[in-house]
């Protein structure tokens, strides 16, 4: 005798499969919505990336560097899409882990001092007894020039220059130490600098960070 199913059984199955099935099209609904996004954004083109937080003054190696697929209205400006590009070049700006590498960032071809000068300033090293550590890129500072000649007294040459490089164990070796600072200044305050260097001795005063606009 066959054996009849309870009518409340077959009513849940037909409700499982009319599920399944809402399930499937939701689904398939989804994916093509996503598919027809993907297809507006564009065909996907290759962009250079960091790799991880890359400073500004760092001399890029393909080792730094990834190369990702982004759909191409996402694509920034002059995105760079191959390493061999940028291999060998010195960022002109920070660039965090995953931004794009872009031309716009990289420095003009160029020595590593020479490519971060900004048009209209130049770099002048300036030799102080610092100890290593005390300033790095990006730090603001004052050059006071003491002359001990004629009337003694101290004058500040220039306030705030913006620190380019620091060379650390270089400069003041007759003091058997020093850091050779260079930084970043007009043509007319390099020229203060200069006749300070020759007939004062110089001292850096470190100035606090310039707060964000």
């Amino acid at each position: 005798m066959r054996r009849v199913r309870p009518r409340a059984s077959r009513i849940l199955l037909v409700l499982s499969l009319v599920l399944a099935a809402l399930a499937t099209l939701v689904m398939r609904g989804h994916l093509l919505r996503l598919e027809a996004r993907a297809t507006a954004a564009g065909p996907g083109m290759a962009l250079l990336v960091a790799r991880s937080d890359l400073e500004r003054g760092t001399v890029i190696e393909p080792t730094m560097l990834e190369v990702r697929s982004v759909p191409a209205r996402y694509r920034p400006p002059e995105a760079l899409a191959a390493p061999e590009q940028a291999a060998g070049r010195i960022l002109a700006a920070d660039v965090r882990a995953g931004d794009a590498v872009t031309a716009a960032r990289l420095a003009p071809p160029g020595g590593p001092v020479a490519a971060l000068i900004p048009v209209a300033l130049r770099a002048f090293p300036v030799a102080a007894a610092i100890p290593p550590g005390t300033v790095t890129a990006g730090d603001r500072v004052d050059v006071l020039a003491t002359f001990a000649t004629g009337q003694p007294h101290t004058e500040t040459v220039v306030s705030g220059a913006e620190v380019l490089v620091v060379m650390a164990g270089q400069g003041l070796d007759e003091l058997g130490a020093g850091t050779t600072v260079v930084l970043l200044v007009s043509p007319e305050v390099a020229e203060r600098l200069a006749f300070a260097r020759a007939f004062a001795d110089i001292s850096l005063a470190v100035a606090p960070p310039t707060s964000a606009a």
